[in-house]
C-alpha cells in the first residue's frame, strides 16, 4: 500500500487510489431523526407549559391567601372590612363634588390600599398623604409603587403603572396595578349616587361600605370576597379611584364598552337590574365587561372567600351558584360548588 500526492492511498498492484468507506446520514434518516425530535417537543412542551401555569396559579392562590389573612387582621383591628373604596358623602373642598353619575368623591383610597399595613407594606402605606385624594400629585410616586403580592403572575397586558382616562381618554393620574378586586355582589352599582349603598349592594365590598363577618349570614366559607382581574381584560389598581374617570376594556376586547371607575377596584356576577339583559356572567366570559372577572389561567380564576380560604372556580360553574356565591346575605347558600 502506497501513498499517492495529498495522502490519497494506491494499491501498490494496481497503481490506482483505494476507495476510502465513510459512514453518514442519508437525508431520509435526518429527515425521520428531526420528525421525532419535533414529536418529542410536541409531547414535552404542553407539559412544561402546564407544570409552569400551574406554579404560577399556586402563586396566585398564596397571593390571594395573604391577601385574606390581611382582611382577617384589618377586620380584628376594626371590627369590619375596608370599604372597596373611600369617598366623603357629599364631598368637600379637599375630595371634590360628588360625581353627578356615580356620587364619587375622594379621596378614593381602595380596600388593598387601606390593608396595605395588614400586608407588611405599612412604610409604603405611610408615604401616603391619606389627608388628599389618592390621585393627588403629592402621592403620585406612593401610587405608582408595584405590590408584589397584588399581582398574579400568570396576569399579561401589562406590569407597570397605567393611565387613568377621562371619556376623552386624557390621562389624569397614574396608578400601579393589582390583579385582585373586591366582588360588590351580584349588582352593579356603579352608577348608582346612594350615599349609603348597603340596600342596593348585596355582596361584601363596595363603595363606604361597611361589612362585618356578623353580616355575612349566607357564610364565609361560601361568600367571596376577592376575585382576579387582568390587564388582558381590563386595568385594575390596588390604589383606588379617580371621580369622573372610567375603566375602559383592552384591545382584545374593543367590542365591550367601558364601565365606570369603580370597575377598577370592584366587580359583581350578575344578574343586575340595570343590565339589559340581566344576564350573569361565569370568569373569562368572551364578552365579559371591565366590571367582571377575568383571569389569564386556562378554564377559571381564583377567588377568596370571606372565611380566607381560597378556591379555583371553573368557567363551566353553574351561573346560579356563581351569582349565589357573590352574595352575603340572601338567604343562598351554597354547599357545593
Amino acid at each position: 500500500m502506497n501513498a499517492l500526492p495529498g495522502g490519497v492511498l494506491s494499491s501498490s498492484a494496481t497503481g490506482f487510489p483505494m476507495p476510502i468507506s465513510r459512514r453518514a446520514f442519508t437525508l431520509i434518516e435526518l429527515l425521520v431523526v428531526i420528525a421525532i425530535i419535533g414529536i418529542l417537543i410536541a409531547i414535552v412542551l404542553p407539559a412544561v407549559q402546564s407544570a409552569r401555569e400551574s406554579s404560577r396559579r399556586t402563586q396566585c392562590l398564596n397571593n390571594l391567601k395573604q391577601i385574606g389573612i390581611a382582611m382577617q387582621n384589618y377586620h380584628d383591628s376594626y371590627r369590619r372590612f375596608p370599604p372597596a373604596y373611600v369617598t366623603v358623602p357629599g364631598g368637600n373642598s379637599i375630595v371634590g363634588a360628588p360625581d353627578p353619575t356615580t356620587g364619587d368623591t375622594g379621596p378614593g383610597y381602595g380596600f388593598l390600599m387601606l390593608a396595605l399595613p395588614q400586608m407588611e407594606q405599612l412604610a409604603l402605606y405611610s408615604s401616603f398623604n391619606t389627608n388628599l385624594n389618592c390621585w393627588d400629585p403629592a402621592n403620585a410616586v406612593a401610587a405608582a409603587t408595584p405590590v408584589a403580592p397584588y399581582i398574579c403572575p400568570s396576569a399579561t397586558g401589562g406590569d407597570g403603572p397605567y393611565g387613568i382616562i377621562n371619556s376623552s381618554g386624557t390621562v389624569l393620574a397614574k396608578f400601579s396595578r393589582s390583579t385582585y378586586v373586591g366582588v360588590a355582589g351580584r349588582i352593579a352599582v356603579w352608577d348608582n349616587p346612594a350615599a349609603d349603598l348597603s340596600t342596593f349592594a348585596d355582596g361584601v365590598l363596595y363603595r363606604n361600605s361597611r361589612t362585618k363577618i356578623a353580616d355575612i349570614r349566607d357564610g364565609t366559607s361560601s361568600t367571596m370576597m376577592v376575585g382576579e382581574q387582568t390587564p388582558y381584560h381590563s386595568f385594575s389598581t390596588w390604589v383606588g379611584i379617580m371621580p369622573g374617570t372610567i375603566s375602559p376594556p383592552a384591545p382584545a376586547f374593543a367590542t365591550v364598552l367601558p364601565d365606570l371607575a369603580a370597575a377598577q377596584v370592584n366587580v359583581h356576577t350578575g344578574p343586575s337590574p340595570n343590565e339589559v339583559p340581566p344576564i350573569i356572567k361565569p370568569p373569562n366570559q368572551p364578552l365579559a365587561n371591565p366590571d367582571e372577572m377575568w383571569a389569564n389561567h386556562p378554564s377559571g380564576c381564583n377567588v377568596m372567600f370571606c372565611d380566607g380560604s381560597t378556591r379555583f372556580i371553573f368557567e363551566t360553574v353553574d351561573p346560579v351558584i356563581w351569582s349565589r356565591l357573590a352574595t352575603r346575605s340572601k338567604n343562598d347558600i351554597v354547599a357545593d360548588f
